[in-house]
């Protein structure tokens, strides 16, 4: 009798006692990816370690956490200035005081990383 891994195709190695199936992942691209793809990742392990392994076995893990570091960086490129511009931050105030236009960016920086990480990463 074939075990239904066997009627969809499937093989198995003879190893001492034991059949184990014969199973490869898809070839992935190795691009290294980014801060928030690595995030993403751990939260998935230790929050929702069945879809991580559901992206694990279909081959999608990688596309997924390349997507979510797509979304992150453009996100950050489009909030980043439309945050400095409604508190005022401007390249006036650069030229007058660096280190207070430099505290200002800093502080909006982490504000739109905050957001990115609550409603991207971790959710």
């Amino acid at each position: 009798m074939n075990s239904i891994f066997e009627k969809t195709g499937g093989t198995y190695t003879q190893a001492g006692d034991y059949l184990i199936p014969n199973l490869s992942l898809p070839d992935t691209p190795h691009e290294p990816i980014g801060k928030y793809s690595r995030m993403r990742q751990v939260y998935l392990t230790e929050h929702h370690p069945e879809l991580y392994s559901h992206l694990i076995l279909s081959g999608k893990l990688y596309e997924h956490l390349a997507e979510v570091e797509r979304i992150c960086q453009e996100r950050l490129e489009t909030m980043i200035p439309q945050m400095a511009k409604q508190q005022g931050i401007t390249e006036e105030l650069k030229a007058r005081d660096q280190l207070g236009w430099v505290g200002r960016m800093n502080e909006v920086q982490h504000s739109a990383e905050e957001i990115i990480l609550s409603e991207i990463v971790y959710e």
